[in-house]
């Protein structure tokens, strides 16, 4: 039965709006009547978002949201409900209208007859590792199992993720203040200071004449700064959208001293742990690492994976092939190895996931404690600078009188 999205008033000129369904939208509007309400207005969930643009304009469901409706989803199936009352009771949860029509909208496609991943995929505002697991859940009889597993994934995301935004607060706040500062003094205060040294007939120390001249420049240009700055960002971000900027970026990430390991435990850890996922499920394990592979977000360990898949086709060893990309590290690697030896790869990929995500939380912890002291030297730096360049002239005088 299809979902409709409905704006109504009621008796009292309150403008109401809602999701209902029915067979067709003459239904919906007697519903609304019924209820004592005037229909205005009653669209498709699915004609609703077409009309709603690009996907710039989309409302994206949140982490949390997805960490949310993921638990709720799964308490509800191992209950036995049926699927389409689980998503129909998870949908009357939540508070916000788009995530309800997107709730309302896969319903109705299972409903219909599809399946749960390829609802999902359609309604294309879920990660593509989260359908992917949904489907092979569904594909191996045990989709309460892969929710549980998934809802803890989705709110350890959500968990690391808040965290991460949380320790930025400070730092970008700082960074922000202080180069309003830097601009202000540089602006406003150095060319007061610097008027008394024109008439001055002795040599200026290179630091002030430095100082006065990047003064007189930010003074004129900083309107061409601000310009030159906004159309080279969305000339970068058009660059990185596209094929060769996105392997550009992440070639560069990749060759970066702490970004570059960043990268390779994040991506090593998401690996892992759909990989751990996927073989419990009962995937093929050629199958599993495709989709380990598009999960990744680097697309140079991307790639590397999906040739240790078609190397693994071939009847090649993952732990082997893993191990001459580079780009997983080698506990990790010896612990596939050993999981394959053993004939228990699921078990030991489970134990290599956490072990990855415990050494990228805590190697993300050690940056974020870094980057505050960092940021408060960095900005030191500069009005020392400042200070020294305004004065070194002042001693010079002092001295020659």
């Amino acid at each position: 039965m299809p979902a409709y999205q409905f704006t109504a008033i009621d008796a009292s000129g309150k403008q109401q709006k809602g999701v209902l369904e029915g067979d067709s939208a003459r239904q919906i509007r007697q519903q609304l009547r019924d209820r004592a309400l005037i229909p205005v207005a009653v669209e498709p969930v699915e004609q609703k978002d077409r009309q709603t643009g690009s996907k710039w304009f989309q409302k994206k469901i949140t982490a949390y949201d997805l960490a949310l409706l993921t638990r709720q989803l799964s308490v509800l199936v191992a209950a036995s409900i049926p699927l389409e009352e689980a998503i129909r009771a998870v949908g009357k949860q939540t508070e916000k209208p788009h995530v309800q029509n997107l709730l309302m909208s896969v319903r109705s496609k299972v409903l219909e007859g599809h399946s749960l991943a390829s609802a999902l995929q359609q309604a294309g505002r879920f990660p593509e590792l989260y359908t992917a697991t949904i489907a092979a859940g569904e594909r191996s009889g045990h989709l309460d199992l892969i929710l549980d597993q998934l809802s803890d994934y989705t709110e350890n995301r959500f968990a690391m993720q808040k965290k991460v935004q949380g320790a930025m607060i400070y730092p970008v706040i700082l960074m922000l203040m202080s180069f309003a500062i830097v601009m202000g003094l540089m602006t406003y205060v150095v060319p007061d200071i610097v008027k008394t040294f024109d008439q001055s007939k002795d040599a200026l120390p290179w630091i002030t004449v430095a100082l006065m001249k990047a003064s007189d420049f930010i003074r004129v240009a900083w309107p061409f700064l601000l310009v030159g700055s906004v159309v080279g960002m969305f000339l970068l971000i058009r660059f990185l959208n596209t094929t060769a900027g996105h392997y550009a970026f992440d070639r560069l990430t990749l060759r970066l001293p702490l970004f570059g390991k960043l990268s390779r435990g994040i991506n090593a850890a998401r690996f892992a742990s759909t990989l751990s996922i996927l073989t419990r499920s009962g995937v093929p394990l050629v199958d599993a690492l495709k989709i380990g592979a598009a999960v990744s977000s680097n697309w140079v360990i991307r790639d590397s994976v999906n040739a240790a898949a078609e190397k693994v086709t071939e009847g090649g060893n993952l732990a082997t092939q893993l191990e001459r990309s580079g780009y997983f590290p080698p506990m990790m690697v010896q612990m596939i190895k050993s999981g394959e030896a053993s004939g228990e790869l699921d078990r030991m990929l489970e134990r290599a996931s956490g072990m990855q995500d415990r050494e990228v939380t805590a190697f993300i912890s050690t940056l974020l404690a870094l980057l505050e002291p960092l940021m408060l030297v960095f900005m030191a730096s500069i009005v020392l600078v400042i200070v020294i360049a305004v004065m070194l002239p002042i001693v010079n005088m002092n001295n020659m009188i």
